[in-house]
């Protein structure tokens, strides 16, 4: 079934560009990796010509650098579909996302952001009133919350109504090793024609079957840090079964968790950094899990007695 955003259909997956950005909370700080702006520029070209034109970004990544980058590669293509955020105080100050996205409009190089969000959902109503204000006047397309409960969600979509305006989409945590929005979030959000999108579907690679205990993340970065050798070891067993399906699909062992995620009727976040990324994808997305190696894919997840919860959330 195809997904639609602005009344145009958007691909199975976006694409994440998180560890995009140098300096604070930026792709060495976080992922204990730094990517060169050729090599960046090569993976776009490559995403988008294997028709991955859905690009997700966040004036915290990087501290503006990501899209800065982001608005480089973008401008010698057409059609590109893109998503930004903002990162509110915890209290409301007036004007500081007027003041974000006109930062991010800048950076990107571009007159409108198609989905803008609300990266927490801080004085949520406040802010959303503030956003609604952006999107009569045509710098924003669509709105959509990151980070939020099923509560904050109807909140945000009744806020929304009252204008006259929808909630377009959720952004949140979602993997083999985080399925809660399982229960309530997704089935609300099928229900109310919201797209939903999972970020980290890889857990930053934890899921992707190149990392182990004998070669875990880089130490001093985030991601080494709250994902030690201690829980690879614990899914093992999940990892292993990750590469059996790998095997018969004939797919990097990266492609499972995300084909399980579409299956689920999710769009996934895939953060890429290299061509190569975006050609495995490419293959990745063509693979449809049956009913049992899903079954057994989270029966093993839930076993591994392991569960992701980011620092932000």
């Amino acid at each position: 079934m195809y997904k639609m955003l602005n009344q145009k259909v958007i691909p199975q997956c976006m694409i994440g560009t998180w560890a995009w950005g140098r300096g604070v909370n930026g792709s060495r700080m976080i992922f204990g990796k730094s990517y060169s702006g050729q090599e960046l520029a090569a993976t776009f070209r490559t995403a988008y010509e294997a028709g991955f034109t859905m690009w997700d970004t966040a004036e915290v990544y990087g501290m503006g650098n990501a899209e800065k980058i982001m608005g480089k590669c973008m401008a010698r293509y057409d059609g590109v579909t893109l998503s930004t955020k903002h990162m509110p105080g915890i209290k409301y100050k007036a004007g500081a996302i007027t003041k974000a996205v006109n930062g991010s409009l800048e950076r990107l190089g571009i007159d409108a952001i198609d989905l803008y969000w609300l990266h927490k959902p801080f004085a949520l109503r406040d802010n959303l009133r503030e956003m609604i204000g952006l999107a009569k006047s045509g710098k924003i397309k669509s709105i959509g919350v990151s980070n939020c409960s099923l509560n904050q969600i109807k909140e945000a979509k009744a806020i929304l109504e009252e204008s006259g305006l929808k909630l377009a989409a959720v952004q949140n945590h979602y993997s083999l090793l985080c399925m809660e929005d399982d229960r309530e979030v997704i089935p609300f959000c099928k229900e109310n024609d919201i797209l939903y999108f999972g970020y980290m579907i890889l857990e930053q690679g934890a899921l992707s079957g190149h990392y182990d205990p004998q070669h875990p993340f880089p130490a001093f970065s985030l991601r080494g840090i709250s994902f030690g050798k201690k829980k690879f070891r614990k899914i093992t067993r999940l990892i292993e079964w990750e590469r059996k399906l790998a095997e018969k699909y004939e797919v990097d062992v990266s492609q499972i968790p995300i084909a399980w995620a579409l299956a689920k009727q999710v769009v996934p976040i895939i953060g890429l950094t290299k061509p190569q990324h975006a050609q495995a994808l490419e293959k990745g997305v063509q693979v449809g899990l049956l009913p049992q190696e899903i079954q057994k894919l989270e029966s093993l997840a839930r076993k591994s007695g392991v569960t992701c919860r980011g620092i932000w959330e």
